[in-house]
């Protein structure tokens, strides 16, 4: 059973250093929030770049969405095997072997001269990522206190919050200045010095090696490849609805087996029973609701302003500058808002001003003045920022130390599979706006209001995670004494 709220508010404090255990630098967060932004950086700076990529491999946009949904399943299929990996291998071992593996698929993503080995470049990458986010995500919870997980967290959060809305000013400033290529060997500097300074300060740890449960491993990967894959097929018009629908349900009944098979398992792939915790089980629960969601947006704002607004890429992302900031500047004010409100107040309060943020910029229209939409931007980008980090502090706040790794592949897997079904769920609110008008347009032809009606009907997963919010502890993380 949970704990008190008393007892939980005080697992996690705020405003001290950094551990600075033997052998263990003080600034570990920040190496792994280095290769997070990286990892996040390329799979959202990627959705700018598809027009420029089909006309270069003279395919359609629409048609290069296999790039995309590789990179997505591979993840979904590795992701739950990382935790074993660090087990058996060695902590550093696997996180540089994933760095490695990730920046060398980067080069071959941007050296691709067609269609199929940029997928199988993307594949690559998909492995890379799906060690790395996990294990790096591990290895700051095992040697980071309680005292400092909240400013650790925070520390490794920030990527995931920032890429999504850098990303596409970014790629559109890239493709203006030279080539789509460019988008990939960006990560070749970041992940040469990433992969150096894991390897000199990322410390090896094992902990009991155990056998690969393999029969959940399988359950695992074929369950999260069909909900993900189904969804995908259904965000795209020419597609059956039912062949997506079959897969999807498919995929959900696997699912249910392997949860099946992890309770009765002795060494589960991953360890459900961790979800015992309140404040764990709502942050995978709603967090992967109002995910879902939230990494719609980066998606549909683009599209919005280059397909809708009918600007270039690089004039959409200088107008997704205000998105950008409000996600960084809310970081500053993020550990005082939770310490003085609680993480109950704070995520059902902000839940529902993300909630009017979204549907705000759903108004806007071509001749809206630009400071006016800086402004929602700039709305939307605070609430996102204050909704993650708080969603990313709640799972380590009742685990035992024993718990840490359980509990950060659960993490992981969520928000790695709730990432890949926001876009997807972003590109499906689409084509449904166009079957409702009886029309099936490809993404060039569809009007300002079908955007609009997109990012309206986006907020419904969030809507649906706020009483969730409303079970957690009134108390937020105290200030150390």
């Amino acid at each position: 059973m949970a704990r008190s709220d008393p007892d939980v508010s005080q697992n996690l404090t705020v405003d001290m250093p950094f551990p600075t255990r033997k052998n263990i630098p003080a600034f570990l967060p920040w190496i792994v929030a280095l290769t997070f932004f990286m990892e996040y950086l390329d799979s959202t700076i990627l959705v700018t770049a598809l027009p420029s990529m089909a006309e270069s491999f003279h395919m359609g946009p629409n048609d290069l969405s296999l790039g995309v949904t590789a990179y997505t399943l591979t993840l979904a299929v590795f992701i739950p095997a990382s935790g074993w990996a660090a087990d058996r291998f060695g902590s550093r071992t696997i996180y540089a072997l994933a760095v490695l593996i990730f920046t060398i698929a980067s080069m071959l993503c941007g050296l691709s001269s067609n269609y199929f080995s940029f997928v199988a470049a993307r594949i690559l990458q998909g492995l890379g990522g799906a060690m790395m986010v996990p294990v790096g995500r591990f290895i700051v919870a095992r040697n980071t206190p309680k005292p400092q997980m909240i400013k650790a967290i925070s520390t490794i959060t920030w990527p995931a919050i920032a890429a999504p809305v850098i990303g596409p000013s970014l790629g559109g400033f890239i493709i203006a200045a030279s080539s789509w290529r460019w988008i990939f060997f960006l990560n070749l500097p970041l992940g040469l010095i990433g992969l150096l300074l894991v390897l000199m300060n990322v410390p090896q740890q094992r902990d009991n090696p155990r056998p690969l449960d393999l029969r959940g491993f399988f359950l695992s990967g074929l369950a999260l490849t069909a909900i993900l894959f189904g969804t995908e097929l259904a965000s795209h018009s020419g597609n059956s609805l039912l062949t997506a629908a079959i897969l999807v349900s498919g995929g959900l009944a696997l699912f249910y087996l392997f949860v099946r098979h992890a309770h009765k398992a002795e060494q589960p792939l991953i360890d459900f029973g961790v979800m015992r915790h309140k404040t764990l089980r709502i942050a995978v629960l709603a967090g992967g609701l109002t995910r879902i969601s939230l990494e719609a947006m980066p998606y549909l704002l683009p599209l919005l302003l280059q397909v809708g607004f009918g600007l270039s890429a690089y004039d959409a992302g200088l107008l997704l500058i205000g998105f950008a900031a409000g996600n960084l500047i809310m970081k500053a004010f993020t550990t005082r808002l939770l310490t003085r409100f609680g993480f109950r107040t704070i995520a059902t309060t902000n839940g529902i001003l993300a909630i009017f943020s979204v549907l705000l910029a759903a108004l806007p229209g071509p001749f809206t003045p630009v400071p006016l939409l800086l402004i929602i931007f700039f709305c939307c980008g605070l609430t996102r920022s204050l909704q993650f980090t708080t969603l990313a502090t709640l799972p380590y706040a009742e685990t035992t130390p024993q718990e840490k790794g359980p509990a950060s592949t659960l993490t992981s897997v969520t928000w790695q599979m709730t990432m890949g079904l926001g876009i997807a769920y972003g590109a499906l609110l689409l084509r449904m706006v166009a079957i409702l008008r009886g029309e099936h347009p490809p993404l060039q032809d569809f009007t300002m209001m079908d955007f609009h009606i997109a990012i309206a009907a986006a907020v419904l997963p969030l809507l649906i995670a706020i009483p969730l919010y409303a079970r957690l502890p009134a108390e937020g993380p105290k200030k150390a004494n």
